[in-house]
């Protein structure tokens, strides 16, 4: 060896490794490439990873290393730098294979000539072969024994072992690699599986393996070598660039050197055509034109599918033999990614690039291609891949009619892929005539309460599946119809067609295949959510809560989310009209809770969740956070209004004005406005309250009372509060017929309750009997503090605020009766409001206990920082909290915070 290709050998890192000078010819009698024995030079772009080569040290502590992925993926400068940084270490001994290595002969004269070339020849004894079609076995036990006896150990890396294909030489690397012992670390850099028992070296803890994921560049990485590439972006952009390109190196690379000719690099980065850039060369050069004409045939037409099995593969070519092909792919690191389960994809880039060369090599040829992938799909039970094909295959009648035989038409109105399936259809042309196409637009058009169109498309799907078989197609049809039709009832508020839709559908579910209604739970739901929407309008609240009740504990997850939601909202407006604050916020908020999902749809009834918070929070005269929350429900779809949604609105937004002493603004506010084929007692009864409080307060209490014959005693809420209407005008007598006229049967709860109480104990203080007002008002406030009502007491008129004042009822109103200051010209219900009845004084030691409270310090740690024992923060606590009316520390902060104390 020369002195200088010897210096040069010794320095690590350097961009070629020297080898000597070699006389010797291969067994061919061609002389030796020295440039297979030589270090690839490492780019000044090369980024060294040092997880990866953290990883690689293992190859120092392992018999047997693989380096295994695609074109371009990294792994021979990976190598190269790896084992130029190993320093006075192992003797390295550098071999890129050849096609010509797959005889024998040739491949183990380059090995010899390898081992000789980083200072670790074999003796003569080992001699060289003859024969390029073979090898003497004598010649690779003696190598393998001489290995087997050296004091340090020689490191061979095999470049491009994938160009090996010859089984014979696989077994004769693999006897060497067994008997040279410790003297032999072998690292394989390959694209394809190699043919040695790799599973005998994993089970021994004997292997070291580098696969495709590893040396994928994740986000931060790739933003170190856009870096070296001249281009300096955000994270951000870079992990872009990784989803796009998986982190495939060579991608990474060539769409850098591309971006630094842009004017944008960036933009370039984010929306660059991946088939009219160098990329696009390397795929083609080094992937697709690698392939059979049959396997090219194959990823051409399988590129417009997202992911593949043989089968669908076969569907799409007219063969029967893609399994192997797919399976030679994946093993060959061919951009074919194996999902599992005899399931493929191709690389996105490599997609993008085939699906390109498609259009040029097969013209015209790729709607054919949807449409066969949409009916493989179909047969197989695949909805969503099916859909998205028979889509772009411009298959209207298809796509529809896939969607309406799987008994999936209510996936246009509730779960995750809504609005997708929305985008989807909004490109069907006019041209699409059958009957599931008709369904279709009538879902689209009742989901936008455009009922003149959505019915007319629902009858012409009707007649024509009426002229029809009665397969189980038809069946799913159908009752897709039945679904469509309950839907439009509730839009029009007619019980009669929502029963009809109802009895219609339990027929036909007997029709239908069980799999399809288990796999559909959204059918039901939303049908039976129309039903118990309608027949809460029409005033049928008992059959109204048991239908809205199976509904709020449907199955099915995602799909459900919508009719659960709404369900719960009407429930939670039941309890609100049965007196129950409480219970109504509780499932208001898990409506609501259910409707902010991220992702979750954002429908017609999503809304009656905070309405009903709204009305709870009038009646609690919190009347900013009820003014959010009806402006929040104000952000929905336009057109012809759910009609409980709208008369929810209407009382939540009448309320509010009421209690702002807003009279005229309110009754205009109190009519819902919504055509029905049925009226609502309950909308009717507090449109007449509304009104009818609007005429005492502007001094007609005839007429006021003239209004209330509305209001009868199945609405309980609105009952007493028209008693309490009825006592202002000086009817007593009217105003306990109506008390009494309440169904209670335990039913009625403290709305109910305290008004009425109100209402009575008025009665007796204007009947000069001062012992059973305050027994009344004393009751009242016991029933009125856990839900903090506050606006029957602010609304029952003067006569209250004396009694208030006494010892013992100002005692029970102490700490929670304290409404805030009312804005400029609000006005209560029925005068103008009084002052706070009672103030919530905190005490100074109790303000700073419960301003630590605020800032989320701990009981031990406001303790700490207030000297004061433990025990003594608890008390302070406590007596908070009973101020305050609360019994946790959260909801001690809100109400401080509503109370202006914070």
């Amino acid at each position: 060896m020369s002195a200088v290709a010897e210096a040069h050998e010794n320095v690590p890192g350097s961009a070629v490794h020297l080898v000597p000078a070699l006389s010797h010819t291969d067994p061919v009698g061609d002389p030796f490439l020295r440039t297979r024995f030589a270090l690839p030079a490492r780019p000044h772009t090369f980024l060294r990873r040092q997880r990866l080569v953290d990883h690689l040290d293992q190859a120092l502590r392992t018999p047997l290393t693989l380096l295994d992925g695609p074109a371009g993926a990294g792994k021979t400068l990976l190598a190269a730098d790896w084992a130029s940084g190993l320093g006075p270490g192992p003797p390295v001994a550098w071999l890129t294979c050849d096609v010509g290595d797959c005889r024998p002969g040739v491949f183990w004269a380059y090995v010899l000539q390898a081992l000789r070339a980083c200072g670790a020849p074999a003796s003569e004894a080992v001699g060289a072969p003859a024969d390029a079609a073979g090898v003497d076995h004598r010649l690779l036990s003696a190598l393998a024994g001489e290995l087997n006896d050296r004091e340090r150990p020689v490191l061979l890396v095999l470049d491009e072992y994938d160009r090996v294909t010859d089984a014979t030489v696989a077994e004769q690397l693999e006897f060497v690699l067994h008997h040279a012992g410790p003297g032999l670390h072998l690292v394989l850099v390959t694209r394809t599986e190699p043919l040695l028992p790799l599973h005998r070296y994993r089970a021994a803890g004997d292997l070291t393996e580098i696969r495709s994921a590893e040396l994928a560049f994740t986000p931060e990485e790739a933003a170190a070598l856009l870096e070296l590439h001249g281009l300096s972006l955000p994270v951000q952009a870079a992990r872009n660039l990784v989803d796009r390109t998986r982190g495939w190196a060579a991608g990474l690379s060539l769409s850098a050197l591309a971006a630094r000719e842009s004017s944008d690099p960036e933009l370039y980065l984010k929306e660059f055509e991946a088939d009219r850039s160098t990329v696009a060369d390397f795929l083609l050069a080094e992937v697709l034109k690698r392939q059979t004409r049959e396997t090219q045939d194959l990823l051409l037409r399988v590129s417009v599918l997202e992911r593949f099995c043989p089968d669908l593969a076969n569907a799409l070519t007219d063969r029967v033999d893609a399994e192997p092909i797919l399976a030679g792919l994946h093993r060959e690191n061919a951009f074919v990614e194996r999902l599992g389960h005899s399931w493929y994809q191709l690389h996105p880039l490599f997609g993008e690039i085939l699906r390109a060369h498609l259009r040029v090599r097969l013209p015209g040829q790729e709607p054919e291609l949807h449409r066969r992938a949409a009916r493989w799909l179909h047969r197989h039970g695949f909805l969503p891949e099916t859909l998205a094909h028979s889509a772009a295959a411009g298959d209207w009648d298809l796509t529809a009619g896939a969607l309406v035989d799987d008994l999936a038409i209510g996936l246009l109105f509730t779960g995750p892929s809504s609005e997708n399936l929305a985008r989807l259809f909004s490109h069907m042309g006019p041209e699409a005539r059958s009957p599931a196409t008709h369904l279709v637009r009538a879902a689209h058009d009742l989901a936008r309460h455009d009922l003149d169109h959505g019915l007319a498309r629902l009858r012409h799907a009707e007649e024509q599946l009426a002229h029809g078989g009665n397969d189980a197609h038809d069946a799913a049809a159908r009752l897709s119809c039945a679904l469509l039709e309950a839907l439009a009832a509730r839009l029009t508020g007619c019980p009669p067609e929502v029963e009809k839709a109802a009895a219609s559908a339990a027929e036909l579910r007997q029709e239908v295949p069980v799999h399809l209604l288990d796999k559909h739970p959204e059918l039901t739901a939303l049908l039976m959510t129309h039903v118990g929407s309608t027949l809460l309008w029409a005033g049928h609240y008992e059959d109204a809560r048991a239908v809205l009740t199976s509904v709020a504990g449907a199955p099915g997850g995602a799909c459900t989310a919508l009719p659960r939601e709404e369900a719960m909202g009407h429930l939670a407006l039941l309890d609100y009209m049965n007196g129950w604050p409480g219970r109504a916020e509780r499932k208001a908020l898990a409506a609501v809770s259910e409707a902010d999902r991220p992702g979750a749809p954002r429908p017609s009834g999503s809304g009656i969740g905070r309405l009903v918070l709204a009305a709870v929070a009038v009646d609690r005269n919190e009347l900013g956070r009820a003014q959010a929350l009806i402006d929040e429900a104000a952000e929905l779809p336009s057109g012809t209004p759910d009609p409980v949604l709208a008369a929810g609105r209407a009382l939540a937004a009448a309320r509010l004005l009421m209690a702002r002493g807003k009279v005229r603004d309110a009754v205009e506010a109190a009519d819902p406005a919504v055509p029905a084929a049925v009226d609502s007692p309950w909308a009717r009864s507090h449109e007449a309250l509304v009104t009818s409080a609007a005429h005492l307060a502007e001094g007609r209490p005839d007429e006021a009372a003239e209004v209330l014959r509305a209001v009868s005693g199945d609405q309980p809420v609105c009952a007493v509060e028209a008693a309490a209407i009825q006592l202002a005008a000086r009817r007593p007598g009217a105003a306990f017929d109506l008390l009494d006229s309440v169904h209670a049967e335990g039913r009625t709860g403290p709305a109910v309750t305290v008004r009425a109480a109100l209402v009575r104990a008025g009665a007796a203080a204007a009947a000069g009997d001062g012992a059973a007002a305050r027994k009344l008002v004393a009751q009242a406030l016991l029933d009125a503090r856990r839900e903090r009502l506050r606006r029957p007491f602010l609304d029952a008129g003067a006569w209250i605020r004396p009694l208030i004042a006494t010892a013992p009822l100002h005692e029970l109103a102490a700490g929670w009766l304290t409404p805030a200051a009312p804005a400029q010209g609000e006005r209560t219900l029925l005068q103008p409001p009084p002052a706070p009845l009672v103030a919530v004084e905190l005490s100074a030691r109790e303000h700073d206990v419960l301003d630590r409270v605020a800032r989320m310090m701990s009981t031990e740690e406001i303790a700490a920082d207030l000297c004061l024992s433990v025990n003594t923060v608890k008390t302070h606590l406590k007596s908070v909290y009973r101020k305050l009316a609360v019994n946790r520390r959260g909801e001690a902060v809100r109400r401080a915070r509503d109370l202006r104390i914070l």
